[in-house]
């Protein structure tokens, strides 16, 4: 399996994917690139910097957007398509100049024109900052399906909020989490247009005058402007480009007069910063609900904001009219389709009612009616300390006309609940969106669940789980309002974008319209006992791993060894993922080679990667505890390289293209029932890796596509997990029959990885013995077995590879096409369209007659 790296020109010689630099398109680049380094940079070749010579090459590649976003939205206002709002608190968007090549189809002409100008695009593209403006999994999910929203030609928009730091800088120091703000805009965002003209105003705080017949005046607010700022977001080869708009929090003008009077200027232009503290940081918080009136805050300016701007949108429909076309809301649902990304926006129902009622009177029954057909609603997560419960007490603070609203809203639902079960008040009781114990709280869940005519979960057994426990009440109320939508992953930046080398050698096979139709991937399988597709497989992962064996060389100073197994686990650190269990396997792995150093023994590499949440003592915990573990097993003569541990640093978007295509396992260890669906575990089949994981989330539908013989499958399943805890869970009996965990936690306890202080991991222990919420103690035992079964399948490379063959085979149905296809149809009410809009330089469809009605995209 050995490969040598190949050099960079070597790389620009794989086009097959990527097209043919034209050498007028290189011409055209250059020319550019040097006009922004004069003009927008003000620098010339001698005194410019790596970074001036990055944003020269950004604002060339955004030259090439300009026009193309300036079409698409005029196509949009000349046909009035309805439009599709994605309203998300995370955006985990990553670097931006690469996407943007590969999706214009640019990549290889601005590879050819850095060269002959003596630069390496690779070195450039590491230049750029991360927009880090999500926690996770769920953040990214919203970035992957904006990419997919545009490919598909969908009118949509992806609103957010701006944050000035997003999520932190991770350092580690001595094993221990450090965090540092994430200052991405210090130098300047080139992919941004702000929008002052589209200022708005949102109201915070004031007190309600009741006007009659259900209206009501909101007065004596205090406000803050949102001021918009537009990025980008190309589809891939059709020149569609759709918008994502940020808001961020501008303090309005007018001084506080109090502070005037006095005379207290400098205090008064100080109290400005209070107002913009509003988009100043994204909360670090993962699966993990903290009831901070600053959080509220955040939430309703993204809505309160992104509303006036649909409203406006929706009034308007032809482009370049300002005035007010459409008078009556009647056709808004069919024009405007709002879908809620978790609970966090969900403060827009009770918006959108204010502004029919109070501003555009119209009475509450239309109102409503208008509300509930144009809302859906995401669930993300079944963790009950995730689910949002504001406490009224500071809704009635923050929002009270809102307050009032969804008092309003809870009335008449619970009065359909007692129409529907009549004499059922416990029922009544469980299914209040206001709950009474133990503070008197709005649960933002049944808020959503009540008011939207769409809920989803996002992989099959997790809607299942919604449906049939989580929010069983309400699936019995409402039988066909709960569906599935299966998450899916952007193949352009997961593939395309990460793996060229794969994605090549899938091309050469198949040929290269994969990247929008990924079914096609399973033309691969009948090659699966192809010698040459073998070996070419075998070939780019080894040369992936090379990339990032010297990666970890130079960032992290640990020499691993390529040739042994790259087995990965990066994700969120939280307890219910279980990056504690494969802590402990290492520590079993260690054991035996320190019993018997002569021992057959399959070579692995083990990363870790992943942020705790800074108040999250225990996940903390676990990172420093992998730490001293990995420093104890790296620093064994005995050991040599035949295990080492590696705890990838500040894991984001950047990190894991480069650590996925290395991976030969992926860890998907998760508690039965407790991750909801995961994406993680999608870009490593996509790019080959082989998966050990359990039954959860979407890895029982990876194993439908590929078969449970190409999975690794341990554990627990949800019925056997409820089983276990019915009949009393007594982790203690797990760790007093199996001996190699019993010494794996007495090592732990004892401080034989912390001797500088032998009870660091006193509580770590504790919770494994007394308080094992995620049953790692009952899954153990079946974890080792499956991990023994994975080394002794790594020993076959053929075998293996062929595994891997069918892995990515079977990856089609995990494209982000597929499901925003199925949220279009299903949820939305648009079909999803191949079409391609012409070029800048092309005929403008307003003069295209028969080419511009597309066909149909029937893929999905």
């Amino acid at each position: 399996m050995a490969a040598v790296p190949q050099t960079d020109r070597e790389k620009r010689k794989q086009i097959s994917v990527r097209e043919i630099a034209q050498v007028g398109d290189v011409v055209n680049l250059k020319k550019t690139f040097n006009r922004h380094l004069h003009y927008t940079i003000v620098k010339d070749r001698n005194v410019a910097t790596p970074r001036d010579y990055f944003f020269a090459l950004a604002h060339a590649v955004r030259d090439h957007l300009v026009g193309r976003w300036i079409r698409t939205q005029q196509y949009y206002y000349e046909k009035d398509p309805k439009r599709v709002y994605y309203l998300s608190l995370e955006f985990y968007m990553g670097r931006s100049l690469s996407n943007t090549m590969v999706n214009l189809g640019i990549q290889s002409a601005c590879d050819e024109a850095m060269y002959q100008l003596g630069l390496d695009i690779e070195e450039l593209e590491e230049i750029e900052e991360d927009a880090g403006l999500g926690n996770g999994g769920l953040g990214r999910l919203a970035a992957c399906f904006l990419d997919s929203m545009a490919t598909l030609g969908l009118a949509a928009y992806g609103y957010g909020l701006r944050y000035d730091y997003g999520i932190f800088t991770q350092k580690i120091r001595d094993g221990w989490q450090i965090e540092e703000p994430d200052d991405w805009l210090r130098y300047g965002n080139p992919w941004e247009k702000a929008r002052p003209e589209y200022m708005l105003p949102v109201n915070f705080y004031g007190r309600v005058e009741n006007m009659g017949d259900g209206k009501a005046k909101w007065v004596d607010t205090k406000v803050v402007f949102a001021m918009a700022y537009d990025s980008p977001v190309p589809g891939y080869g059709n020149n569609a480009v759709n918008t994502m708009r940020l808001w961020s929090a501008k303090a309005p003008n007018s001084f506080n007069l109090q502070f005037f009077n006095d005379g207290d200027y400098i205090q008064a232009v100080c109290d400005r910063n209070i107002a913009e503290n509003i988009s100043r940081v994204l909360y670090p918080n993962d699966n993990f609900f903290e009831g901070k009136e600053l959080r509220l805050k955040q939430e309703y300016f993204l809505v309160a904001a992104t509303l006036q701007d649909i409203i406006r949108r929706f009034k308007s429909s032809k482009f370049g009219c300002r005035d007010p076309v459409r008078t009556s809301f009647e056709t808004f649902p069919e024009k405007v389709a709002i879908q809620l990304n978790d609970t966090h926006p969900s403060m827009a129902i009770p918006e959108l009612m204010r502004i029919l009622i109070d501003i555009e009177g119209i009475p509450w029954e239309k109102a409503w009616d208008i509300t509930y057909n144009a809302c859906a609603y995401t669930n993300h997560t079944v963790l009950p300390e995730a689910l949002e419960r504001w406490p009224v007490s500071v809704l009635e603070q923050v929002l009270p006309r809102h307050l009032g609203i969804i008092y309003e809203i809870n009335s008449r639902f619970l009065q359909k609940v007692r129409e529907k079960f009549p004499g059922q008040d416990d029922r009544v009781r469980r299914m209040s969106i206001v709950e009474e114990s133990p503070v008197k709280a709005i649960n933002m869940a049944y808020l959503c669940i009540a008011s939207c005519h769409a809920v989803n979960g996002v992989a099959q057994i997790h809607s299942d789980i919604i449906k049939n426990e989580t929010f069983k009440d309400f699936a019995e109320m409402f039988p066909d309002k709960f569906q599935n939508k299966t998450n899916g992953i952007t193949p352009r930046r997961w593939l395309l974008l990460c793996n060229p080398g794969l994605s090549d050698v899938i091309a050469d096979k198949i040929g290269d319209e994969w990247p929008t139709k990924l079914d096609q991937l399973r033309n691969l399988a009948p090659f699966v006992n192809d010698a040459g597709l073998i070996a070419a497989v075998q070939k780019v992962k080894q040369e992936n791993k090379l990339k990032l064996a010297d990666y970890i060389r130079t960032h992290y100073n640990v020499t691993v060894n390529p040739a042994s197994m790259f087995d990965i686990q990066v994700k969120r650190i939280h307890e219910y993922k279980r990056q504690l269990m494969n802590c402990l396997h290492m520590i079993v792995l260690y054991n035996r080679l320190k019993r018997n150093p002569n021992m057959a023994f399959v070579p692995r590499t083990i990363m870790i990667g992943g942020k705790a949440a800074p108040g999250y003592h225990m996940a903390k915990r676990i990172i420093k505890l992998i730490n001293n573990v990995a420093r104890v097993v790296n620093n064994d003569p005995i050991i040599g390289d035949r295990l080492k541990i590696v705890y990838l640093e500040n894991y984001r978007v950047s990190l894991a293209e480069k650590v996925i295509p290395a991976a030969d396992l992926s860890e998907q260890i998760s508690l039965a029932g407790t991750e909801a669906s995961g994406t993680g575990n999608m870009k490593f089949m996509l790019n080959g890796a082989l998966t050990i994981g359990t039954l959860d989330g979407a890895n029982v539908e990876m194993r439908e596509e590929m078969g449970p013989e190409n999975i690794f499958i341990f554990g627990m399943t949800v019925d056997e997990v409820d089983a276990l805890w019915k009949r009393g869970y007594k982790p203690m009996d797990f760790y007093q029959r199996n001996p190699e965990l019993k010494q794996a936690i007495d090592q732990i306890q004892g401080g034989y990885f912390s001797p500088e202080d032998t009870c660091m991991f006193g509580d770590v222990v504790d919770n494994m013995l007394h308080h094992d919420r995620f049953c790692l103690m009952a899954d153990f035992q079946s974890y080792v077995k499956c991990q023994d079964k994975v080394s002794e399948m790594y020993t076959d490379a053929t075998a293996w590879t062929k595994m891997c063959i069918l892995n990515v085979a079977a990856s089609g149905k995990f494209s982000s096409d597929r499901t925003i296809a199925e949220y279009a149809r299903d949820i939305w009410g648009v079909e999803p369209t191949l079409v391609k809009l012409p070029a800048p330089h092309e005929t403008p469809f307003t003069e295209q007659k028969s080419e511009i009605e597309a066909p149909q995209l029937s893929e999905y």
